[in-house]
């Protein structure tokens, strides 16, 4: 597995510091809202990586952060008039909905809040205070980035550059402008605040992400992810202060994902072109959502418009009818032994499995595999018929699924269907055709597929499927 290294620039072969075990920290939202598209990207990217490393034979132990103090939780518990713990709950809940509307693999994920670990935090900045790479002024206390190695070494910044290009009105309590607060002073009786050395106050937002990163995973951990406009400051300084701290290396690998446009422009509340993740479930399924984000590499961005979700529905429908199908004939259909042919068939769908994993394997290029996907299923629909040996169709299917729970989707079963109904009709419908009726019989399978069924004249009768 070839994994981006943001903080090499390169591909590099990925190498687990356990053996069969890898250790895994996203930056999970801050949750003073609903979740929008840009912060669904991370979480599904990452998760399908998890899922493909399982598929691969790995334990993942994977992480995503809520972080429940912040700034901005402060602003909307005053806007809302409700409590932190209100607020912060609330979205949670929220968040877990939209996550299984999206598949992600949530009953294996660790979600730590911060404040849940404020007492281990006040100990990492004291321990950074004791070295000397932090300082207290009248309450508030900040990281000496003189003190970091290589600051900058991850997004590639010239700390001369960034001091000169720094604001006027920067506080003139640091030492040095890009020094930032691991502690901030309580400054209204309102704000949440816990007992410190420094007096009451709250951690800074970089400080949890390594405090409960190191806490769960580990001093070094295998990678660290996220979205791209975190590289810097906050995963910049995350580096710092934990590898000050620790006196080791933080994370081997950094992943970050593109950002999404709208219309080609940057997605903004401003520009009022900002999509919640609760209102697209409204008009599509998330499942869809999963697939368009998969279709393009992870590492470059992506434009969201409606239009190209409705095109990722009808492909979405397309890979459903294959499995829908395969599993009607796979009942219909006679198992006998292998025939050579069947032996080249069995063969040729195992082949776009292996197809579908290295392109996975050159980080996660999940555009690629999920075009080895449709190569197979587009295989089977010629291939496949009443006549096939049932074991074939039973490995196509069993091929499609394993495809399909890498990527995290394909999960869902065909919904039963009336039969008594949907006969009566067709039952007519055939009359009418036979009776040369055909606006009735136009009519009958309009109505059927207002019912999500479509219909096919076979040579063998009249075949229904039920299609999403």
């Amino acid at each position: 597995m070839k994994i981006y290294n943001t903080l090499t620039r390169q591909k590099e072969e990925f190498k687990a510091i356990c053996k069969d075990e890898i250790h895994m920290y996203v930056c999970g939202p801050t949750v003073y809202n609903y979740i929008h598209v840009g912060n669904v990207r991370p979480l599904v990217v990452f998760d399908t990586f998890r899922r493909f490393m399982r598929h691969k034979g790995y334990k993942v132990k994977y992480v995503v952060n809520f972080t429940d103090v912040d700034d901005k939780i402060i602003d909307q518990s005053k806007k809302e008039n409700r409590s932190i713990q209100e607020i912060t709950d609330f979205y949670i809940q929220a968040f877990k909905e939209d996550a299984a509307r999206l598949n992600l693999l949530e009953s294996e994920t660790i979600h730590p809040r911060a404040t849940e670990y404020v007492e281990k935090m006040v100990d990492f900045i004291r321990e950074l205070e004791e070295k000397g790479a932090a300082y207290a002024v009248d309450g508030d206390v900040f990281f000496d980035i003189s003190k970091a190695k290589d600051y900058g070494k991850l997004s590639k910044k010239n700390i001369d550059e960034l001091k000169s290009g720094a604001r006027i009105d920067i506080d003139e309590k640091k030492k040095s402008p890009l020094d930032f607060a691991l502690w901030k002073k309580q400054k209204e009786s309102m704000e949440p605040a816990w007992e410190s050395p420094w007096g009451m106050g709250r951690p800074g937002w970089h400080i949890e992400c390594s405090v409960m990163s190191r806490s769960i995973l580990g001093d070094t951990i295998d990678i660290h992810a996220g979205g791209a406009d975190l590289q810097f400051p906050h995963h910049e300084n995350e580096i710092a202060q934990s590898e000050t701290h620790n006196g080791c290396t933080f994370a081997n690998y950094w992943m970050h994902n593109g950002m999404i446009t709208v219309d080609k422009e940057k997605m903004s509340k401003s520009k009022g072109n900002f999509f919640l993740a609760k209102d697209i479930a409204k008009i599509f399924d998330m499942e869809i959502v999963r697939l368009w984000l998969l279709s393009v590499h992870y590492r470059n961005p992506i434009d969201y418009s409606q239009e190209v979700l409705e095109q990722t529905e009808a492909s979405l429908e397309r890979l459903y009818n294959a499995k829908y199908n395969w599993q009607d004939l796979l009942k219909e259909t006679e198992e006998r032994e292998l025939s050579e042919e069947d032996k080249k068939t069995i063969a040729h769908l195992t082949n776009f499995v292996t197809t579908f994993d290295k392109h996975m394997e050159d980080d996660l290029n999940t555009a690629d595999g999920i075009s080895a996907l449709f190569e197979m299923v587009r295989f089977g629909n010629g291939a496949f018929n009443g006549k096939s040996n049932r074991k074939v169709i039973a490995e196509a299917l069993e091929k499609l699924n394993i495809i399909g729970e890498a990527l995290g989707i394909l999960y869902k079963e065909k919904e039963g269907i009336e039969d008594s109904e949907i006969l009566a009709l067709i039952e007519e419908r055939t009359q009418a055709r036979q009776a040369k009726n055909y606006v009735r019989a136009d009519e009958i399978r309009d109505l059927l597929k207002e019912k999500g069924i479509e219909i096919k004249d076979t040579s063998a009768g009249v075949k229904f499927t039920q299609v999403r």
